[in-house]
């Protein structure tokens, strides 16, 4: 015997398509949709909600990618009949299943189809939609107002209130009892169909998941009367759906994102406040961290730019090579015209080539910025070369001295040599 509570409710939602598998995927995604074979034709998949199938795919070549929702009805045959009578016509069936359960396609006068299903089962009461499960149904006709009288003699169906939508007309709520089932309204130029609306928790968040499984958001998301929102959509293979989020759900949804919002900027703060985050630039590499031996000599070698090129920042320490290239030409200078002692006195006089580490401020003071020309025009060749040539002129000066005395002894003493050797060996 055929459930008679089934009446007028939405039971099941059949999607006709080309590509069952690709339309699997996208749900999965896009609604969150488990694949289930069903038992009897593992070709027949269904689209499983955390509480149970809500629907499944019709491979269908050729045909419009469409949603087909099906309502119950206590008796079949009668409910088909009465369709006919009141000016709709049998698209197919009606079939009977295993189970005993009987369906049929119909359509209405103006153009919408549907299916019929009689359930040999109990499905019991009716509870609220749960996310995942459909939760609206909207009629888009010529005349909702000659199809609602024709949907409520099939299906008992009564009006429960309407809205004013300005120029695009009124918007009749529909149910069973105090049970809304969804709306209907006219709307000029588009062909009469039905849309399904799943219940989701934040239609923001799904329609970002339409878009980046390959679908595409064609309304909204928008609130509607009531406080709800809504989004619609078309899946890659042009099957129009719909998703609805109560204002509960909304505001829920909204109040957490706002919290985490919250925590994030606190946590921020936080970590701009804290000292290791404060120090962090200056610790968390080792390049950046200058030898404990010469601190002020090696500044950090990950530092910006423009510390390298600032006047007068240590660039005379950032050329300390430089400081060898005077002993290494200072021989080159001086060779021509030098006697060969003075070719020896630069290996002898080892500090005089240290000179330029002894006064690093001259440079600086005349360069006011560039390293590489400081090193270049450094006076400290010129200055190692003067204090060679002084140390000469002071051994000739000697010598010289000394000479004058071993001829003033040789003159007295009658021209001993050892005199003038003497004074040879202090050179």
């Amino acid at each position: 015997m055929a459930d008679q509570s089934v009446r007028g409710r939405f039971v099941w939602h059949e999607l006709v398509t080309p590509d069952a598998n690709a339309a699997h995927a996208f749900y999965g995604k896009a609604i969150g949709w488990k694949s289930q074979p069903w038992e009897e034709d593992e070709s027949y998949v269904m689209f499983a909600a955390p509480r149970g199938p809500v629907g499944a795919t019709v491979t269908r070549n050729g045909a419009v990618p469409h949603w087909l929702p099906y309502i119950g009805t206590g008796n079949l045959d009668e409910t088909i009949e009465l369709a006919t009578q009141r000016g709709g016509s049998v698209l197919s069936g009606p079939e009977t299943m295993s189970s005993g359960s009987r369906y049929a396609v119909l359509q209405d006068p103006q153009g919408a189809s549907f299916g019929v299903y009689e359930s040999a089962e109990q499905y019991g009461k009716i509870t609220p939609p749960k996310p995942g499960e459909y939760s609206w149904h909207e009629l888009v006709s010529t005349d909702h107002e000659a199809a609602f009288e024709f949907y409520a003699a099939l299906f008992g169906w009564e009006k429960q209130r309407e809205h004013d939508m300005g120029e695009m007309g009124q918007y009749l709520i529909y149910g069973v009892g105090d049970t809304t089932l969804g709306g209907m309204m006219t709307m000029a130029g588009q062909s009469p169909a039905w849309v399904s609306y799943v219940q989701v928790k934040d239609v923001n968040q799904t329609a970002k998941k339409v878009k980046s499984a390959g679908g595409k958001v064609i309304n909204g998301p928008m609130e509607v009367p009531g406080g709800d929102w809504i989004v619609q959509a078309v899946d890659p293979q042009g099957a129009l759906f719909a998703a609805h989020a109560t204002a509960a759900d909304m505001a829920a949804t909204a109040k957490q994102a706002e919290k985490k919002s919250k925590a994030k900027s606190r946590q921020l703060t936080l970590d701009a406040e804290s000292p290791a985050a404060v120090q962090e630039p200056e610790t968390s590499s080792s390049e950046q961290a200058p030898p404990a031996e010469a601190p002020a000599e090696a500044p950090p070698a990950a530092k910006a730019p423009a510390e390298r090129k600032s006047p007068g920042k240590k660039s005379p320490a950032r050329k300390a090579p430089a400081k060898k290239a005077p002993a290494k030409k200072a021989p080159a200078k001086k060779a021509p015209g030098k006697k060969a002692p003075a070719k020896k006195a630069p290996a002898k006089q080892a500090p005089a080539g240290k000179a330029p580490a002894k006064k690093p401020g001259k440079p600086a003071k005349k360069s006011g910025g560039k390293a590489g020309k400081a090193s270049k025009k450094r006076p400290a060749a010129k200055g190692t070369g003067g204090r060679k040539t002084t140390a000469r002129s002071v051994r000739k000066s000697v010598g010289e001295g000394a000479r004058r005395a071993a001829a003033r002894s040789k003159t007295r003493s009658g021209g001993k040599k050892k005199a003038v050797k003497k004074p040879r060996k202090g050179k």
